[in-house]
């Protein structure tokens, strides 16, 4: 199914340099590996199956609670500036 001129020809595309031994060798992997798609093509088609497990999102209502204040969330900070988070500078 592959010829060598076929694995010089993706060994020039990868940019690598292979002798006739290694193009042989490549040859003969590049063959299995094509057999082994061969044997993909006759396993029996179903629907896709997104995830080995069944999986159920487990999402809770979105309901409005009450939260902290802005003085409450910024209570037990010590860096803080005009009622933020300050943060160390990352750009300059």
């Amino acid at each position: 199914m592959v010829s060598l001129e076929d694995v010089y020809h993706v060994a020039k595309l990868s940019k690598i340099e292979v002798n006739e031994d290694e193009a042989r060798k490549f040859r003969d992997e590049f063959e299995k590996i094509l057999e082994y798609f061969n044997l993909l093509d006759e396993a029996p088609e179903s629907e896709p199956m997104y995830h080995v497990l069944e999986l159920i999102n487990v999402f809770r209502e979105d309901s409005p609670k009450i939260c902290l204040t802005q003085n409450e969330a910024l209570m037990n900070t010590r860096h803080k500036e005009e009622g933020y988070f300050k943060g160390p500078k990352v750009m300059e």
